[in-house]
């Protein structure tokens, strides 16, 4: 059983990571069973949140206002995990994101990982559901839902509980296996795409929930050709 782990879960503003955008983080430091450190941030995501997150997670604009950007967080966030397992309930999809973050910044970031979603569907193949939610009610662990360190809490206290009960004689499955996601590094929307978007922007009377020199060159590409794809040349 792995007693050194960080335990993460993000909230985002969709499920891709190559176009979606973190807006919070959440981890847990775990020695031996107790928690030794916790790193908890908002990230301005440079864009206005779809009615569906705002719903989800309780989180709206006005709690992103003033948040540091993903760009200031990533290396915290990554001296923090240090060389540890990270633990999490589809720790792929969370780990897919910081991974992205880390490349569009120029550091390197490859893990180790224990996905709990993974081991409930092996070891509780009987039950209705292996959300994280369902299976906090099921073992009577506390959970705060779809927020970031609520979320990273649970998982930790979720993985504890499954290697109570099926750890031994099943030390493969719990072993840690490598996270493994390809992506390539985004650079900054240029001058010419921006001035681009504005003449559009301005000529179709359109107001976008971007900040368009946040954005990226595949980004800016991707709204021009919406834009021009609806309204014409």
């Amino acid at each position: 059983m792995t007693d050194a782990y960080t335990a993460l879960d993000l909230e985002t503003t969709g499920l891709n990571p190559k176009k979606d955008k973190i807006i919070e983080i959440g981890a847990v430091k775990v020695r031996n069973g107790e928690i030794t450190g916790r790193f908890q941030s908002f990230v301005n995501p440079g864009r206005v949140l779809e009615n569906k997150v705002k719903n989800l997670t309780g989180i709206c604009d006005e709690m992103l206002e003033g948040a540091p950007e993903m760009g200031e967080l990533i290396e915290p966030l990554i001296e923090f995990l240090g060389e540890d397992v990270l633990v999490g309930h589809r720790i792929l999809f969370d780990y897919s994101f910081v991974k992205k973050a880390a490349v569009d910044n120029s550091l390197f970031f490859e893990r180790m990982g224990i996905d709990t979603l993974k081991l409930s569907r092996k070891f509780l193949p009987e039950l209705e559901s292996r959300r994280l939610g369902f299976l906090c009610g099921y073992y009577q662990i506390a959970h705060t839902a779809h927020r970031a360190l609520g979320d990273a809490q649970a998982a930790s206290d979720l993985y504890r509980k499954l290697s109570e009960l099926f750890y031994e004689g099943n030390e493969t499955e719990f072993a840690p296996k490598p996270l493994l996601f390809r992506v390539k590094k985004d650079t900054p929307v240029s001058k010419k795409q921006k001035e681009r978007l504005y003449k559009l922007l301005d000529r179709h009377r359109i107001t976008i929930g971007y900040n368009v020199d946040k954005l990226t060159r595949s980004e800016a590409d991707r709204i021009i050709d919406q834009i021009l794809a609806k309204y014409g040349r």
